[in-house]
Formats: C-alpha cells, sequence, structure tokens
C-alpha cells in the first residue's frame, strides 16, 4: 500500500478547509511550497534532564526542557548540542492524510539537523521537532524563521482510527 504526496494546490485546498490543514502560519505565501509547507519557530527550549524509553507507556519520560529567550531583535544564539523546537502552525490531520518532517537545505549546508516523528492521521497540535547543532562554532535562528518542511500524503485508505497519544492536541 503506498500514499501521494500532496502538491502545492492540494495542500492549499486543505488548508481552506474545515478544519483546516493548517492554522496559525505567519504567511501562507511564503511557507506554502511545491511539495509540502514550511513550519516555523515560536520557541526553542534546552534539555535540563535525560529521559528514559520504557517497555510500556508508563515507563516513557520526557526530558524536562527549558524555553531560551530570544534577543530583543528576535534573534537566538545556539550554542552545540541538541534542541527542542516548537512550532507557530497548528497541524490538523485527517484521517486520509499522514506527514514528515524534513530540514530545509539550508540548515544542512550550515550543520544543523532537524530530527521528526511521523504525523499520524488524525493527528492535531502545535508540533516539536528536534534540532541538533553540529557546527562547532553553533548557530543563529531567528523567531518565526522556517526551519522544516512539513510533506503530507494521502493515505490509499483511511486510518480506521486517528491518532490517540499522549501528543495529541499538544501546545494548543
Amino acid at each position: 500500500m503506498s500514499g501521494t504526496p500532496l502538491d502545492h494546490d492540494s495542500i492549499s485546498r486543505m488548508i481552506d478547509g474545515s478544519p483546516p490543514l493548517l492554522e496559525g502560519f505567519l504567511s501562507l505565501e511564503t511557507q506554502l511550497q511545491p511539495n509540502g509547507f514550511d513550519m516555523s519557530i515560536r520557541e526553542v527550549s534546552r534539555f535540563t534532564s535525560p529521559g528514559s524509553m520504557g517497555a510500556a507507556d508508563v515507563d516513557r519520560v520526557l526530558s524536562e526542557t527549558e524555553i531560551l529567550e530570544f534577543e530583543p531583535d528576535g534573534w537566538l544564539q545556539l550554542e552545540p548540542g541538541p534542541y527542542l523546537v516548537t512550532f507557530n502552525e497548528i497541524v490538523n490531520l485527517p484521517l486520509d492524510v499522514m506527514a514528515l518532517g524534513q530540514s530545509r537545505s539550508s540548515l544542512l549546508r550550515s550543520g544543523v539537523g532537524v530530527q521528526t516523528a511521523v504525523w499520524d492521521a488524525g493527528y492535531r497540535g502545535r508540533s516539536q521537532a528536534l534540532v541538533a547543532i553540529y557546527h562547532p562554532d553553533g548557530y543563529r535562528v531567528q523567531r518565526d524563521a522556517r526551519l522544516m518542511q512539513l510533506i503530507f500524503f494521502q493515505m490509499e485508505i483511511s486510518a480506521s482510527q486517528g491518532y490517540q497519544g499522549r501528543y495529541q492536541s499538544e501546545g494548543l
């Protein structure tokens, strides 16, 4: 079974739908791409404690984080290491659409990577991603900068049940 990536026009139509595929974006014209949608930075946090992953959900412990403050000019200097980024946009996936996120290529060319999980059909929330700064001198980011492209896939068959995990409605 396969899925079909959504193009600019398909994504645009779904944004105009109810509920909209995406909301809370800054500029549809700038963020809507030929094959996806650029997600922008709302906040950046650093990890302050270790987490753990057990075999059962009750044994999963998330790392604690601390939100970093942008400078008055809107910029933030990130030293090498991992960061948790929260996006401005709210994602509303119908039962027949899933998504994957990829770094914008400018980040890769500067020693920065974005790592994500799968956006399951039926997910709704303000998503997060892991940003890893590999460049030894760090990297600067500006509030509202476009960091990652979300690529949507139309599934051949709708999910019988949408995402039901702990991150449903996160950040809302």
